[in-house]
């Protein structure tokens, strides 16, 4: 009976931590899905660079107040060394384009349909949107849902 109840406590743990979040400090899983072109795109390619892992929706409407914040930020910081990794959640490619069009997103978007239960979305734990994942120029987690200000202030410190 003990080794039994050890086993479903072990089994229980093991669960949590495979769909748990990255936290800050940890190196982030590796994240490979199709452009609008169709083309995949792995997180990993950006290694190298500061990266906000933005997960949102066409739909969501903090995630279109969110993607408006971030055009001007990408603007400025974009070409030094700065890249967004947008993963949509749309289950509608078209909404997903349109809204990418209608917000004027320039940076990397892909788009993984199925929404809360893609696999990306199931291994990264993501309970709402928008959710952002600022990661360093190493691939470790330094902030999770960074306010534009705090974003701007971590990009002028490690984009110098």
């Amino acid at each position: 009976m003990k080794r039994l109840l050890l086993a479903v406590v072990f089994a229980i743990g093991t669960l949590s931590i495979a769909h748990a979040q990255p936290k800050i400090g940890t190196q982030v899983p590796e994240v490979s899905i199709p452009d609008k072109a169709g083309v995949t795109q792995s997180l990993s390619s950006l290694k190298g660079k500061v990266v906000l892992v933005d997960f949102w929706a066409s739909w969501c409407v903090p995630c279109r107040r969110s993607n408006k914040q971030l055009v001007p930020i990408y603007e400025q910081y974009g070409k030094k060394g700065f890249e967004i990794y947008g993963i949509s959640l749309d289950e509608d490619k078209q909404a997903w384009q349109k809204a990418v069009a209608a917000d004027k997103i320039s940076w990397l978007q892909v788009n993984e349909p199925g929404g809360w239960n893609t696999p990306t979305a199931v291994a990264w734990n993501i309970e709402q949107l928008p959710s952002s994942f600022l990661v360093d120029k190493q691939g470790r987690v330094v902030s999770i849902d960074p306010t534009p200000a705090e974003l701007e202030k971590y990009l002028k410190e490690a984009l110098q």
